[in-house]
């Protein structure tokens, strides 16, 4: 009987003595903050284990030695002060003596103050932009797994979807404070090895910061749900000396500015077809293929066809400025300050010419530069007026009161369907479907929905002021009150859900005053 108790007790004294050696454990990380993490942690696990030591120790003791078969007889109490007390005081207690080491260890977390280093975190879909505060370096960083290795005709590499063509470097013994943001949805800046995980929302700045200990290469992930591309969105830290860092620091400016020459000489050259078709592929598959696809075909519902495209098969300077300045309300990014002006003019010249497009059209840089906004200087009248933040938003004001005041005319029932249909996909498809199903769990479903087949006041409200607490955007200042009539419309009509409801820009107008 003593053996196999003392074997039941080393059974449950080995797991917490040995936690720091298994592999499935919370590593210690590089930093001092990660330290405190996994001690907070190391503490916890022991006050867990002990807890159930104790309370299923006394369990087996009393199945054990007050069996029936023992001749064991139940005690006949009702209620006791004693224990009463002793339950609540004891684990009151033991909840003090884990929240104050928790509490330190967030308050040193949250303590982004004097900082050496500044950087902006951009995440956008789906890479991760950096900015160095003071230094004027910034740069994109992408995955860089061959996509053989993703397709499965190769085999996977080490560091497989943990890799990138641009790390960001960090010296040791430097506090670095991180500025979170993002272009277009949420996702989540996280290096496990420095105990930083912050979210990146559009138009909200999050901080963190890190002190990293030792050089080395760390890696992580985006650590939110953001897209179909989501595991394929890489964090990589190259932690250097003091010494090293300086001396990256003088070959980023270097780049920089041969990057700006090149730019610049490459103005005045004009490419083959050959030549803007080669680099062009090049250039969509690593930026372009994983929205549109490989073979331009798009995935229905959500990022279109790029074979017979209106857009494709339009004006040039059309194609050039989506691919520059991207498309607000969709995953369309710009593309101005992260490809360069060959770049923009070879893809486009692939777009038009791949996949059965056949258009002819050749673009070479100097129509790209003389389509870039940054290529327009103000004139001096222009330049000498200083214009106030105060003026801006006086200015912005009479803008929507002007279109307010615009009195359109009524559309059929045909009319506001067709208009309707094209908002809601370039609009509301990407969460609720095509088909407005949604997607359980997480974006409901607009087929007889109580918010759709209700009063038509309640979905104009939905639409334009958004629902707070829910991935529901405000769409009263992102589409025209025609737009949103449309749109509107459409949900009430489509899908079966047939109220016959008719909503127009003058009923959008009077809601929104």
């Amino acid at each position: 009987m003593k053996k196999a108790l003392y074997c039941f007790l080393a059974l449950l004294f080995t797991p917490p003595m040995l936690a720091s050696e298994m592999p499935l454990n919370m590593t210690q990380g590089v930093t001092e903050i990660s330290g405190q993490v996994y001690n907070l942690h190391m503490i916890i696990l022991y006050i867990c284990c002990a807890i159930g030591i104790l309370v299923f120790g006394v369990m087996i003791y009393s199945m054990i030695n007050h069996r029936k078969s023992k001749g064991a007889i139940a005690a006949n109490f009702h209620e006791s002060t004693k224990v009463e007390i002793a339950w609540t005081v004891v684990p009151f207690i033991i909840l003090i003596l884990m929240a104050i080491p928790a509490t330190k260890t967030l308050i040193a977390m949250e303590d982004p103050s004097d900082a050496d280093i500044t950087i902006k975190v951009t995440g956008s879909q789906w890479k991760w932009h950096y900015s160095y505060f003071d230094e004027d370096i910034e740069f994109y960083s992408l995955l860089s797994t061959p996509r053989e290795q993703i397709d499965g005709t190769e085999a996977k590499g080490e560091n497989y979807l943990l890799e990138v063509d641009n790390p960001l470097v960090l010296p040791i013994n430097k506090k670095v404070r991180f500025l979170m943001t993002s272009e277009d949805v949420i996702h989540s800046w996280w290096v496990p090895a420095f105990a930083v995980k912050k979210d990146a929302n559009p138009g909200f700045i999050n901080e963190a910061w890190t002190r990293i200990d030792k050089t080395g290469t760390y890696r992580g992930q985006c650590a939110e749900l953001c897209g179909k591309d989501h595991g394929f969105m890489p964090i990589v830290v190259e932690a250097v000396s003091e010494a090293d860092f300086d001396t990256w620091l003088v070959e980023q400016k270097s780049k920089a500015s041969s990057a700006a020459a090149e730019a610049q000489a490459a103005l005045s050259k004009t490419l083959s077809m050959d030549e803007l078709m080669t680099q062009g592929e090049q250039v969509y598959m690593a930026n372009c293929a994983a929205c549109h696809q490989p073979n331009g075909a798009g995935l229905p519902g959500v990022f279109p066809s790029l074979i017979g495209s209106p857009l494709i098969k339009g004006a040039v300077a059309g194609h050039v400025d989506i691919v520059l300045n991207g498309k607000t309300g969709t995953a369309m990014q710009a593309f101005a300050k992260q490809l360069t002006a060959t770049e923009i003019a070879a893809v486009v010249t692939y777009e038009r010419n791949a996949w059965g497009n056949d258009s002819g059209d050749t673009v070479q840089a100097a129509d790209i530069s003389s389509a870039s906004p940054a290529s327009a200087t103000p004139s001096e009248s222009e330049a000498a007026v200083p214009v106030t933040l105060p003026e801006i938003e006086e200015a912005a004001a009479e803008v929507v009161e002007e279109v307010k005041a615009v009195v359109l005319d009524d559309l059929t029932m045909d009319e506001l369907m067709a208009m309707g249909e094209k908002v809601y996909m370039t609009n509301c498809v990407a969460c609720h479907q095509a088909a407005g199903t949604g997607l359980p769990g997480a974006f409901p479903s607009l087929v007889n929905s109580p918010v759709i087949t209700g009063p038509v006041t309640g979905h104009l409200d939905m639409v334009i002021k958004g629902k707070p607490g829910t991935a529901m955007q405000a769409f009263g200042a992102q589409l025209t009150p025609q737009e949103i009539a449309a749109v509107i419309t459409y949900e009430r009509n489509a899908w079966g859900n047939n109220t016959g409801d008719m909503v127009q820009a003058a009923d959008v107008n009077q809601h929104g005053q």
